[in-house]
């Protein structure tokens, strides 16, 4: 060992984001003081972000199996058959701090991550989809954080090739010194050639592809596992720079690699970059390492071996090979103008062994990093006293609406339920010519290249439900995201999940997040929904100046349905003048927590809605039948803004009115009573157990026409981005 290193003193320490008593266990582990390079290690290996330290606890009660599951967390990503020796393979992922510092390349590199978990494992990518949190769109900086997010998901995603099929964006306060960027991939693959990640073979080579390393994205990880002090801005060296066009390279080369037997074990370069690929990759096959940093690929001259294990420069794979395989390899990835370097071989040891200018600079034992990681049971908060802490005011007498027509006017255009138009036609969401759903329906298809059958994909979270009530904000967005799956006439197979909560330390957060994942669970079981993959960010709070403290909880769900017959498909638009209108799961009466008390009351108050799982699963049931028998003409799910804004969208996507044979009334007009769908049918079919509310025909909705509704729904985007803020 070098005795040049620096001291490692407890500022040092509090540095790399360890706490004293952590600190204490690397010298237990180790039984030596770490250099500075072992120290870097354990800090990122040991960070909220690589470890979940304050949620694995949680995590594994949450249900994971399930016939359809192929495997379920623990690898890159999820894996469910969906039948003729095809799997799918789809996980969500944050790059919620690095894009609030540098909103075009932290959103690119979000995308850029997400793909490569999936192609890691043998998937070709078929679709991206993303969920995105803002501020006040007022606030100062938001219209330079949307810009510059929106811009870099449809840079990346279109020069990569695979199209962005979807995804939601909600705006609040909450979100204004801390944005949330979720980025979510599906890729297929064929059941017989999926990859994992565990290292195994003594001796076999280990082998780095894909781009150099630079210096960008040193400590990603570590600023992801903590809060925004003031000094956001000055931590953008922090935040990794992506290339699109080098990453359908290594797609390409990967793939093609895929199709022989050379590969071992595969893993891809993300948070904590070269050192968490080659940890997770030798302690998931209980083996050691030992790698020449020498050998490393490197584009910045003078890079000590602290900074190559600590990079997160982008487009990067690590590989274990079949011994003698190495040639064949490389000549695939320089035909595809890619780095190939053999860096090292697995080993016996069980410990992880660098090597640079021919000195040992980190001996370390490898089952501390990943295997035992602190693990935290953090304080949470009883029910009750959390109900007293979130100050969610009694919805209390609510006053009739006086113009049901106007506040369906103002709903239509204000930020969550505005038209995202904008926002995907900068997406390619066409490329590839297998999406058959298109953005702006309740979820997007793809077809499965060269069959018949389709995936469906919805990403869903209500971040005011699970303010008001943690646990059922948690079931709700696991049943909207079943309503979505279901309302296109797919059957839902499985789900993935970004978990973004604030700071875990604090009682009232842990209230939040045990809550939700609490709800979340509940759900799955109950709907046969079982939870395949996911990402946990904690720390999302600012105290920068102009933001708040924390964000609202907000556990974003990704899931997948699976299409017998793309043909056999809803959308929400009207279709034919003189179809009727149903209601399926009753008349709308809950108006706590609704977009209606917020915008046109202007309260946020009251109750979240109940979610009853076993009437999500009844109504889900006879809307896929109805669909499968081809008696439903249009779908849509009952969400934000009750059931106007509903009928609303549907006459928007056909250009067709609605004339309603019920009384309106304000909570009957606006209710967000979940489990709901409208359908419409051919007038000569019945629809069991559902009311017919009117018919499909006209000009107007709800006594407005519909251009004077496109003109609020489609100019809400467009005004905030053309605006001076």
């Amino acid at each position: 060992m070098s005795s040049t290193a620096p001291q490692i003193t407890p500022e040092v320490v509090a540095e790399h984001g360890l706490s004293p008593e952590e600190y204490d266990r690397v010298l237990k582990a180790i039984g030596r003081e770490p250099n500075l390079t072992e120290l870097g290690i354990f800090s990122v290996m040991w960070s909220e972000h690589c470890s979940y330290k304050s949620s694995k606890i949680h995590l594994m009660k949450l249900p994971t199996k399930g016939p359809q599951v192929i495997c379920g967390p623990g690898e890159n990503a999820g894996v469910v058959d969906i039948g003729d020796g095809q799997a799918a393979i789809f996980k969500m992922e944050s790059h919620n701090h690095p894009s609030y510092i540098e909103p075009y390349q932290g959103a690119a590199t979000g995308v850029g991550g997400i793909l490569r978990d999936v192609f890691t494992m043998g998937a070709r990518p078929v679709a991206n989809m993303n969920a995105l949190r803002f501020g006040r769109p007022d606030h100062p900086k938001m219209k330079h954080l949307i810009a510059g997010v929106v811009h870099g998901i449809g840079g990346y995603g279109n020069c990569v090739g695979v199209p962005t099929v979807g995804g939601e964006v909600n705006f609040h306060p909450a979100y204004d010194g801390n944005i949330l960027v979720n980025a979510m991939t599906v890729g297929v693959a064929d059941t017989d050639k999926i990859f994992y990640s565990a290292a195994s073979g003594v001796g076999n080579p280990i082998v780095y592809v894909g781009s150099k390393t630079g210096r960008d994205g040193i400590h990603g990880a570590t600023m992801a596992s903590a809060d925004f002090g003031d000094d956001a801005d000055a931590k953008r060296p922090t935040v990794q720079v992506g290339d699109p066009f080098t990453e359908k390279l290594l797609i390409e080369a990967c793939l093609e690699l895929m199709a022989s037997d050379a590969i071992v074990a595969i893993q891809d370069m993300g948070a904590a970059g070269l050192t968490s690929s080659s940890v997770e990759m030798a302690s998931k096959g209980g083996v050691g390492l030992h790698l020449k940093m020498d050998d490393v690929p490197q584009r910045e001259t003078g890079m000590t071996t602290y900074e190559m294990m600590l990079s997160e420069s982008q487009e990067r794979m690590l590989m274990v090979l079949k011994p003698g395989r190495e040639a064949f390899a490389e000549a695939i990835f320089k035909k595809w103008e890619l780095d190939f370097a053999v860096i090292g071989h697995v080993t016996d040891t069980g410990r992880m062994v660098l090597e640079h200018k021919g000195e040992i600079v980190c001996d370390i034992p490898l089952a501390p990093l990943a295997d035992d990681a602190p693990l935290y049971d953090r304080p949470s908060m009883p029910k009750d006293e959390y109900k007293l802490w979130s100050k969610v005011e009694p919805l209390g007498d609510i006053a009739e609406s006086a113009d049901i027509g106007a506040d369906l006017v103002t709903l239509m255009g204000s930020p969550d339920i505005a038209s995202r138009r904008w926002i995907w036609e900068q997406y390619d969401h066409m490329v590839g010519a297998d999406t058959v759903q298109r953005p702006g329906g309740d979820a997007a298809v793809v077809r499965v290249h060269g069959a018949q059958k389709g995936i469906a994909i919805s990403t869903d979270c209500t971040p005011r439900y699970c303010y008001a009530d943690p646990y059922e904000g948690g079931k709700q967005a696991i049943a909207e995201c079943y309503r979505n799956l279901s309302a296109v006439g797919s059957t839902p197979l499985a789900v993935t999940n970004c978990l973004n909560f604030a700071n875990p330390q604090r009682p009232e957060i842990m209230a939040q997040l045990t809550g939700c994942l609490e709800g979340m669970g509940d759900a799955c079981r109950a709907l046969d929904f079982p939870i395949v993959s996911g990402n946990v960010s904690l720390y999302n709070e600012s105290k920068a100046t102009g933001g708040g403290s924390a964000i609202l909880p907000t556990p974003a769900i990704g899931g997948i349905g699976l299409l017998a017959d793309v043909d056999v498909m809803a959308t929400v638009a009207f279709k034919n003048e003189g179809d009727a209108i149903w209601l399926i799961g009753g008349e709308g009466s809950h108006l706590g927590q609704t977009i209606w008390l917020r915008e046109i009351a202007g309260r946020e108050a009251g109750e979240a809605p109940k979610v009853d799982l076993v009437a999500e699963r009844t109504n889900a049931d006879l809307v896929r039948a109805l669909i499968a028998q081809g008696k439903a003409t249009a779908v849509h799910d009952i969400a934000d803004g009750g059931l106007i804004v509903t009928i609303a969208e549907m006459a928007l996507a056909g250009k067709i009115g609605a004339t309603l044979d019920v009384t309106l009334t304000t909570a009957s007009a606006f209710g967000e009573d979940q489990g709901r769908y409208v359908v419409t049918t051919p007038a000569d079919v019945v629809v069991p157990g559902a009311v017919k509310i009117g018919t499909v025909g006209g000009t107007t909705v709800a006594g407005v026409s519909i251009d004077t509704l496109r003109t609020a729904h489609e100019g809400f985007f467009p005004a905030l981005m053309d605006s001076e803020l």
